[in-house]
């Protein structure tokens, strides 16, 4: 196990200040890792009807990332009476480490579809909801969430910005790609469309080329409308761990087939 990711290159395209996790892990594994940011968060400034928020005024805070849990503990007071749910392991995982007491989270999955899969969210009818999320945020949780009768309110507190990348990042992502053999994680389909708008067009055919390890289905379709021809590998969710696994599992899968 110690090197099962051994002679593999990952490309890891998460945010530089978010990295550290998913770096640590494949190395550990024995892959070689090239930092390529797709995308950096910025804070959306505050302003009055923003800054007026009271999150126990809400039955339910629903927070839909690590991020957005990171950019309300710097807008927001703690919740005290209101209930709050997690979308994922890895924003579970945030809160709890912010100190917030997480009442719900699907068991499975990374998503809105999971969450209303709970049944805290099942009949929701009269229940005063505060969505957390980015400015690009899926509104499918929202609109579900008001069509089975809560009365919801979204409250976005960042945005994520395509990376204009450096001649060196450029240099080390081309040489990596022309292994052949190197797999990109994209974390989100926000990621996914970063990536492609920045890579410049000498690169695009061998980008889309290579090898994906995405969170589920939905990322993985969208790099399919986006024509990509490399394989798609899917983790079950986009916390560090789940992505590591994808890969290690794959690679043990082409090992099988490679022995057969």
């Amino acid at each position: 196990m110690i090197d099962a990711l051994a002679g593999r290159t990952v490309i890891v395209t998460r945010p530089a200040q978010q990295s550290a996790g998913t770096v640590a892990a494949l190395r550990a594994l024995g892959a070689q890792v090239v930092e390529f940011p797709a995308i950096q968060i910025e804070p959306i400034e505050t302003d009055s009807a923003r800054a007026q928020v009271v999150p126990d005024d809400f039955d339910w805070l629903i927070y839909t990332s690590a991020n957005a849990v990171a950019h309300a503990a710097r807008r927001l007071e703690a919740p005290a009476r209101a209930r709050v749910a997690a979308i994922g392991p890895a924003t579970a995982q945030a809160l709890r480490h912010a100190g917030i007491r997480v009442t719900a989270q699907p068991q499975r999955g990374a998503d809105s579809e999971s969450l209303l899969a709970l049944p805290a969210f099942r009949n929701p009818q009269a229940l005063r909801v505060l969505i957390l999320r980015g400015t690009e945020g899926r509104d499918y949780l929202r609109r579900e969430l008001e069509r089975r009768g809560a009365a919801v309110q979204v409250l976005e507190l960042y945005r994520r910005v395509p990376v204009t990348p450096t001649p060196t990042a450029i240099y080390e992502l081309a040489a990596a790609l022309a292994t052949g053999t190197a797999v990109m994680a994209v974390t989100s389909v926000g990621v996914l469309r970063a990536l492609v708008r920045i890579v410049p067009p000498a690169l695009d055919a061998r980008l889309r080329a290579t090898a994906l390890v995405v969170p589920g289905p939905r990322v993985a379709a969208a790099a399919r409308a986006l024509a990509w021809q490399g394989e798609l590998i899917e983790a079950a969710t986009a916390a560090d761990s789940a992505m590591v696994r994808a890969l290690v599992e794959r690679r043990g899968d082409a090992g099988r087939a490679k022995d057969a």
